[in-house]
């Protein structure tokens, strides 16, 4: 290589290393911490209904994540669609000792406590306590009442203060009647 070829390549690589020091620190899919393998699984309570149209609590884990990257700028993360579709947020603050006697929703609906502590039982006579962050799929959609005029489920709050729950309810999802694969 001739003397002023190397000095032409040397003033290219100076005037280039500041654009390559800049590409290097820039986020990318390959260079982020994503995690090596899909989580164990998210619990959550599921609240179903069988053929007979009674309705049961199983204990179950959110499972068959996807790592997506769900904007430009953040790093991959694991995702799981449990429902798609059109959807709308209710947040609810139940006075102390409210009880919602027996009832069943009129659609499929996630409901996690944000505040208080919230029961819900099924008709089989299966009784959960949900603390704040817990969640329940209800999809105890069509059941049908017992000789003792139950359906559905019956809910309310432990204790003397008031319980705050989020409830994302969706208008076409469909529910499973049958219990989730427990490990």
């Amino acid at each position: 290589m001739t003397h002023v070829l190397r000095a032409s390549l040397l003033v290219a690589l100076r005037r280039l290393a500041p654009i390559y020091a800049a590409i290097a620190i820039l986020p990318s899919v390959a260079h982020a911490a994503a995690p090596e393998s899909q989580p164990a699984g998210v619990p959550y309570w599921d609240n179903w209904t069988d053929t007979q149209g009674v309705s049961h609590l199983t204990k179950c884990k959110l499972k068959n994540f996807t790592l997506s990257q769900l904007a430009p700028h953040a790093d991959p993360q694991w995702v799981n669609h449990a429902q798609q579709g059109q959807a709308r947020m209710v947040t609810s603050v139940q006075p102390a000792h409210w009880k919602g006697g027996w009832h069943a929703p009129e659609s499929v609906q996630w409901i996690i406590p944000i505040q208080g502590v919230w029961f819900v039982q099924s008709m089989d006579g299966t009784r959960v306590e949900l603390n704040p962050g817990d969640a329940l799929l209800s999809e105890d959609v069509g059941a049908r009442p017992n000789k003792a005029g139950h359906v559905g489920h019956l809910s309310g709050n432990i204790g003397d203060a008031p319980v705050a729950l989020m409830i994302t309810q969706f208008a076409s999802a469909t529910a499973s009647h049958k219990p989730c694969e427990t490990e």
